[in-house]
């Protein structure tokens, strides 16, 4: 079960971050072929910003892989495959 957490404008602010990503496809198809590699660069920042998401949402909020699943669009097994290890690693460097 989601739970609110207060005003937060995570969905308009997600809109608007897409438009962006957007508009920067269509500029980098008119570009340089070396900018593909600002793209992937991007890419993996997006990675990154999904997995620290992942781990705020289980620390901070206390939230079930299942619920973590839920929000991805994954099964609960599927999310901890894939963003567990990340949490692992990051309360080992904490230590």
């Amino acid at each position: 079960m989601s739970r609110k957490l207060g005003p937060v404008e995570t969905p308009e602010y997600g809109a608007m971050v897409r438009r962006m990503v957007r508009a920067y496809g269509k500029r980098v198809g008119n570009a340089d072929d070396v900018d593909l590699g600002q793209m992937l660069a991007l890419r993996d920042e997006v990675e990154d910003a999904i997995a620290t998401a992942v781990t705020l949402q289980r620390e901070q909020w206390g939230r079930s892989w299942a619920e973590i699943g839920r929000g991805l669009g994954i099964t609960r097994q599927a999310a901890q495959q894939r963003y567990g290890r990340t949490t692992q690693i990051e309360e080992e460097q904490a230590s």
